[in-house]
């Protein structure tokens, strides 16, 4: 079994009197991770996809859950997002039952952390888990394997179950697709014309790398621009994508409100587009390799907790920088590029205007900056 990040943090909280909750997309491993810190420990486990479950714990009182608790120290209440007023109910548990250890997993960022944010204030500790990153893998496999595997891992993506079933990665992906993207999120979000949603995610895909505009979105989709705005948020809140916001303080040609748009798993991506063509032979191979690097540095800075806050940089005269970081003032940037001997610009106004400096990563140097 791989080996998470966060299993040693969270093992440090437990039994510290406050709720621990882990949120992510499904499928990767959420309920493995907490099923592992439990093992030899005896636990109630309720799972928020049994309608008898959220039944239950749909505005229950004091007694009502003192009866469903009984004696266990720990329960576990999976896929918490699906249950209505969750937040109320965990602040109850919390609150009255001081010798429980609460853990709670959901596969929405935004219906669990905003029913849980103002009732559990000051009583949860809230972690975020992604598909496998390469450092877990790297740990697990070693150096040598995962060089070897690089390839792979940007055609097919970082999902356990894709890892641990090698030759069936395309039918593990397109049921993910499927089920997770096509049906889960389509009920979650209320959206009622999928083929809408389909399309858009391919004009994502597609614009992989590219500032995205949501005025040529809608007219490319026949929909209003609220609409693109509101699709595009529940694919973010549940964890298919990812916005990465313009970076602008001092210069007055820079681009200040755009943004670009990636994938939390370039897997997904691909499966979407229905291409897994060798990288040498795409088009898109610049856009894939910048995806990769730059979802990998963000679990990372997730799971280390980090300040660091995420950019790209770009000017009304097309100067652009592909990743820039900030850090307590600090401010780096990234050109990325899958060949060393490849040609970099390194445009001298962010250079001089911020006193950055500026890191090409390529395919002989990209672990430094993602471990």
């Amino acid at each position: 079994m791989i080996r998470r990040v966060l299993k040693n943090k969270i093992a440090a909280k437990i039994d510290k009197g406050k709720a621990i909750i882990l949120i992510g997309p499904r499928q990767v491993g959420k309920t493995t991770l907490i099923n592992s810190l439990l093992a030899n420990r005896d636990f109630l486990f309720l799972d928020g996809d049994d309608p008898t479950v959220r039944n239950l714990l749909n505005d229950p009182n004091t007694q009502q859950l003192k009866n469903i608790i009984g004696n266990n120290q720990i329960i576990f209440i999976d896929e918490a997002q699906r249950i209505k007023n969750i937040g109320l109910t965990l602040k109850l548990i919390t609150d009255q039952f001081k010798s429980v250890q609460l853990f709670v997993s959901g596969s929405s960022a935004n219906e669990l952390s905003h029913n849980t944010n103002e009732p559990l204030t000051g009583r949860k500790w809230e972690y975020q888990l992604f598909p496998i990153s390469w450092k877990e893998l790297e740990e697990s496999k070693g150096f040598l394997q995962m060089e070897q595997e690089l390839e792979l891992r940007i055609l097919y993506g970082m999902y356990p179950d894709v890892i641990n079933h090698p030759g069936e990665e395309l039918e593990i992906l397109r049921e993910l697709v499927n089920s997770y993207l096509y049906k889960d999120l389509l009920a979650f979000g209320g959206i009622r014309k999928p083929e809408i949603l389909e399309k858009l995610l391919q004009a994502l895909a597609l614009q992989l790398g590219n500032e995205v505009s949501y005025n040529e979105l809608s007219q490319l989709l026949g929909i209003d621009k609220n609409t693109v705005s509101s699709y595009i948020d529940i694919l973010a809140k549940g964890y298919v994508i990812y916005k990465l916001p313009s970076f602008s303080k001092n210069l007055r040609n820079e681009i200040k409100t755009n943004q670009k748009i990636y994938f939390y798993d370039t897997g997904i991506r691909n499966m979407i587009l229905g291409n897994f063509n060798a990288l040498d032979l795409r088009t898109d191979k610049g856009a894939l390799w910048e995806n990769f690097l730059i979802t990998e540095r963000i679990k990372n800075l997730s799971y280390e907790k980090s300040f660091a806050k995420s950019y790209f940089w770009r000017t009304t005269r097309q100067q652009e920088i592909d990743y820039v970081e900030e850090t307590a003032g600090i401010i780096k940037g990234y050109e990325f590029k899958w060949n060393k001997n490849a040609k970099v610009r390194f445009h001298k106004p962010f250079l001089a205007a911020y006193n950055a400096d500026i890191t090409v990563i390529h395919r002989e140097n990209f672990r430094d900056f993602i471990l």
